[in-house]
């Protein structure tokens, strides 16, 4: 098992080290893990997304089920945060997400424009911020500049960034797929090395080799892949995304082999929502279950 440092050791401002703490040792397991639900869903993929649970169409209905699983935070879009979150600041931590794209148009291009910034963040009493970073798209030069006034907002008041890496376009299809252990990696990598204080990533597949560099061929599990995505991550805390929705006990077991890789935490959005209120609250549990066995100092 691979030991992630401590918050004392991440070189993290006052204001960053303070919001970390209160979100992964004053909320959820307060053990140093992190079980995230992200609400982004409704804006990046549409009112779909709630078919299979309509009652997960109301903000409220969901920011109260991650209250009742005992979450660390919430991810909102800054409209949701500022018309339902009041009912709830101080109870939960926000996760103001700042920038966000339709799934309208081709990913093959694609740029994720930022429509709130970090001072609201502050207003509206937000932990974090989150931002999409596209890795790979031909739109990269014009991300990594908005990405960039972003960081020096954060910086500058001591607000922890959590970067959305997802590799995109058609060069990423190209060599590999988006979620292929290449592309996840490199996803990885570019975000701690733009300053990211935690990523967020979805689990490789290292069995996606079509066309990926000659390093990335040779056989390995997902348990090495995972391992490897971390590291590559190094002083950048690791999120692993639930992705799509999947059969529970594949998900649970991708779940502890990130742990065991060094990941901080999980981000599941619709696995825990798009079911009834009950089997959302059990599955939370079992994801619980997992993030137990892997404390960490503060």
């Amino acid at each position: 098992m691979s030991t992630r440092p401590p918050l004392a050791r991440l070189g993290l401002d006052t204001g960053k080290k303070a919001r970390l703490h209160r979100i992964l040792h004053q909320h959820g397991l307060r053990n140093g893990t992190a079980l995230f639900l992200p609400y982004d869903q409704g804006f990046e993929h549409g009112p779909r997304d709630f078919f299979a649970n309509p009652g997960a169409s109301d903000p409220k209905y969901v920011t109260r089920l991650a209250l009742e699983g005992g979450f660390n935070g919430i991810v909102l879009q800054v409209g949701l945060a500022e018309k339902f979150y009041w009912d709830f600041a101080g109870e939960l931590p926000l996760v103001l997400k700042l920038n966000g794209k339709t799934d309208i148009p081709s990913d093959h291009a694609a740029l994720s424009p930022v429509h709130a910034d970090v001072a609201d963040a502050v207003r509206l009493g937000a932990d974090a911020v989150g931002y999409t970073l596209y890795v790979g798209t031909p739109a990269q030069e014009q991300d990594f500049a908005q990405y960039r006034q972003v960081r020096v907002d954060a910086e500058r008041l001591g607000m922890p960034l959590i970067v959305w890496a997802y590799p995109r376009g058609a060069a990423v299809e190209a060599k590999g797929g988006k979620n292929s252990f290449y592309a996840v990696d490199y996803a990885a990598r570019v975000a701690s090395e733009l300053g990211a204080d935690m990523v967020k990533v979805n689990f490789p597949h290292p069995d996606k080799q079509d066309d990926v560099p000659e390093q990335y061929r040779a056989p390995v599990t997902a348990q090495e892949a995972v391992d490897a995505v971390v590291r590559s991550a190094n002083r950048t805390m690791v999120l692993i995304s639930g992705g799509a929705k999947a059969g529970d006990d594949a998900m649970v077991e991708k779940a502890r082999q990130s742990m065991e890789a060094g990941a901080t935490g999980l981000i599941f959005g619709r696995n825990v929502w798009q079911r009834d209120h009950d089997d959302s609250l059990r599955f939370v549990e079992r994801l619980r279950e997992v993030l137990t066995k892997y404390d960490s100092a503060p």
